[in-house]
């Protein structure tokens, strides 16, 4: 998955956009204006850090050793950085993107909720 991909898959789920409140550098893709990933899309490798279920945090954490690693300068039960360079299936990145989006959706309000649901 390329810098472009990511950026353009973390923008085609509803509501999101693209917002750099920490430096120009650092892409913050948010809904309602709730984080659900985080890159800086010029490093290399390209990294991206997207909420997770905890258990499944754990679970990815072990199976993909080193590709997938606590979130850096988040809250590490609940965020991972994944290492979006190639070895990682561009399928398990975007499910990983849009479980953190939904994650990200089930803990807005329910006004918001359902705002997101209309077309």
């Amino acid at each position: 998955m390329t810098p472009h991909e990511l950026r353009a898959f973390c923008l085609s789920f509803n509501a999101a956009v693209e917002d750099f409140p920490f430096n120009p550098e650092t892409s913050v893709f948010k809904v309602h204006g709730r984080l659900f990933a985080l890159s800086n899309l010029d490093a290399r490798p390209l990294k991206v850090n997207l909420k997770c279920d905890p258990e499944d945090a754990i679970r990815l954490r072990t199976e993909y050793e080193g590709l997938i690693v606590p979130g850096y300068h988040m809250n590490k039960r609940h965020w991972n950085t994944v290492v979006v360079d190639g070895e990682l299936p561009d399928r398990l990145v975007r499910e990983l993107i849009e479980d953190s989006y939904d994650l990200v959706v089930a803990g807005l309000p329910r006004a918001d909720r359902l705002r997101l649901d209309r077309p």
